[in-house]
């Protein structure tokens, strides 16, 4: 069957459509933040504020991102949620003044939390219902949207200054992205826990319900760390990276940005083969082997100093932690819906306020101690992987089987 007409490869496509979309948004913004300063006439302290809003309102939209997964579904919920963060876009570069700027990162964060739930539901379903594992090539995905977004922002910052200008640009692509997922998503006829959504939505027995709103499990709460640890060092690295080698190492302005770059492409270079790593060696030694890469590739180059050290310790953290976030979203997502909500809703908060952290750590002793919390969060990565309840390596399934197992 040719892939134009194969189910998992459209159902693929689609979702890899919404993981671009918002890999692509937020560093749309993230990388004109020199702008928004400049424009609002903001303080550093003022900056980081307004990093923090989108962290904050992603951890407190954990509630209602959980009961509209419930009412709407994966598939309604993720397409309605893209859409908000492309006008959110607009919204940010017509914000008037800094209070409602601190509004629209909050409502930011809130999207963000909601996207991020409903796409790695959707490909947990796909991965679910065709026994082939995708979740880290959606990952990748991610990543390559975030290069796309840093490309633009560069041929758009030498065409013109204006922010509303590249906003509407990133708005447009952000529709078309929408438009291709809206045409292949799941739908939510089977829920990645295996229940029924009418069932979810009016159980005839009301104890269901009630268990719903118990507790999470001791699994959930280790997944929840170890996701916590995994995006803060995947956030951090991602925005310190190139600080460090030109304060620390020493680098020359033109190898600076070359920080970023390795622990990027050794991200999507990762990602791209973690599939068949998963099916091989199981989530779970995956995760226990990269973070620990991770953490003692990082930490060794933190030790050694120098620039050839840390863009090898910069590579190590890349190649280590790629995997982290897609199999911790699995073994969410199979524990069900609130769990996955809880854990996802835990990685984008590490995400988005785990780079404010390491700021403040280096501001109150030192970069080189930042960067080291960075390589302690991978290492506590490994920690907690050691208390989830992974799931046998899958079996391998035939390319040509395009029919729901």
């Amino acid at each position: 069957m040719s892939r134009l007409h194969d189910p998992f490869r459209r159902g693929q496509l689609a979702i890899a459509a919404l993981f671009l979309s918002l890999g692509f948004q937020y560093a749309t913004w993230a990388a004109r933040i020199p702008a928004i300063k400049s424009d609002l006439g903001l303080s550093a302290a003022e900056v980081g504020v307004l990093l923090m809003a989108a962290g904050i309102g992603a951890a407190v939209s954990f509630p209602a991102v959980a009961w509209l997964m419930r009412r709407m579904g994966s598939r309604r919920l993720s397409l309605l949620s893209q859409l908000g963060l492309a006008l959110l876009l607009l919204a940010l570069a017509a914000a008037p003044n800094y209070p409602v700027a601190l509004l629209v990162m909050c409502a930011d964060g809130v999207l963000v939390g909601c996207l991020n739930v409903a796409m790695n539901a959707q490909g947990a379903a796909l991965e679910a219902r065709y026994e082939r594992n995708t979740m880290a090539r959606l990952h990748a995905v991610f990543s390559a949207g975030s290069l796309l977004a840093a490309l633009l922002a560069s041929g758009m910052t030498a065409a013109t200054g204006s922010v509303a200008a590249h906003f509407g640009v990133a708005v447009a692509l952000l529709v078309a992205l929408g438009a291709t997922a809206r045409t292949g998503l799941l739908d939510d006829a089977t829920t990645p826990d295996g229940t029924e959504p009418a069932a979810a939505e009016a159980p005839a027995d009301p104890e269901p319900a009630r268990r719903r709103w118990t507790l999470p499990s001791r699994p959930t709460l280790w997944m929840c760390c170890a996701m916590v640890f995994g995006t803060v060092a995947e956030g951090a690295m991602n925005d310190w990276s190139a600080l460090y080698l030109k304060d620390v190492a020493e680098a020359s302005a033109e190898l600076a940005p070359l920080g970023i770059a390795v622990v990027s492409g050794m991200m999507v270079v990762a990602r791209l083969f973690a599939d068949g790593w998963r099916s091989r060696f199981g989530d779970g030694r995956v995760v226990l082997l990269g973070s620990a890469v991770a953490a003692t590739g990082l930490a060794a180059a933190l030790v050694s100093g120098g620039v050839a050290p840390a863009l090898a310790g910069f590579a190590c953290m890349g190649l280590g932690i790629a995997a982290v976030t897609p199999c911790v979203y699995a073994a969410a997502a199979r524990q069900g819906s609130d769990a996955l909500t809880l854990v996802a809703a835990m990685g984008t908060t590490g995400l988005l306020a785990g780079p404010p952290l390491i700021g403040f750590i280096a501001g109150a002793s030192s970069l080189a101690w930042g960067m080291g919390a960075v390589a302690a969060s991978a290492g506590a990565v490994a920690l907690c992987g050691t208390r989830i309840r992974w799931t046998a390596p899958a079996a391998p399934v035939a390319r040509s089987e395009a029919t729901p197992a």
